[in-house]
């Protein structure tokens, strides 16, 4: 059976509207013995995103960020993030706007970038989906120092690391982003292989 058969929305209300969009629902959903049950969910949609890990098979690194996230301050990490650059797609399409983003924050004017799959990392609550996306970087493609754009406030650290102390960092927690872990975790199985 369809999923659009098996949900009936009742009503939706907004209740933020500021840096993105909140809504409560109220739904009937048809369970797999047929029958209904009345939910209520409230999911939060900022639009879409897309990251990207920069590497270098030669030198046996990447590129990663180190900023301030206040979520995660406020659930008690007390740590500068270490991340992957990524960015909301502003209606531009994810391989154009990553490069974009990965420019803004690192520095490094890419060339190709190559796709490697769609996520929803919080589909219980969040409606993002991340575009997942790698590229090779040169020393010589640095063309600025990076660091993001200082009036969406954004004061962002370059940090180039090898493969296997990123790989470190993830086992003992200085790197706990779920799309970074994604990327790291993918470089280490197809991109870094021996």
């Amino acid at each position: 059976m369809s999923i659009d058969k098996r949900i009936r929305v009742k009503h939706v209300q907004l209740l933020s509207d500021n840096w993105a969009t909140l809504k409560t629902t109220e739904f009937e959903w048809q369970h797999s013995n047929g029958t209904w049950q009345t939910q209520r969910r409230e999911t939060y949609d900022r639009g879409n995103g897309a990251t990207l890990l920069p590497y270098n098979v030669a030198q046996g690194s990447v590129i990663l960020t180190k900023q301030f996230r206040y979520p995660a301050y406020i659930s008690g990490y007390r740590e500068m993030l270490i991340e992957a650059a990524a960015g909301l797609l502003d209606d531009e399409r994810p391989d154009i706007r990553i490069r974009s983003e990965v420019e803004e924050e690192t520095g490094y004017r890419l060339g190709a970038v190559r796709k490697i799959f769609e996520v929803f990392s919080t589909p219980g609550s969040i409606t993002e989906k991340l575009h997942y996306f790698v590229a090779e970087y040169e020393p010589h493609m640095r063309v600025s120092d990076g660091g993001g754009l200082a009036d969406e406030g954004e004061d962002i650290e370059v940090i180039e690391l090898p493969i296997a102390e990123a790989l470190a960092m993830i086992d003992d927690g200085r790197i706990i982003d779920a799309k970074t872990i994604i990327l790291l975790q993918y470089a280490a199985l197809h991109l870094f292989k021996s």
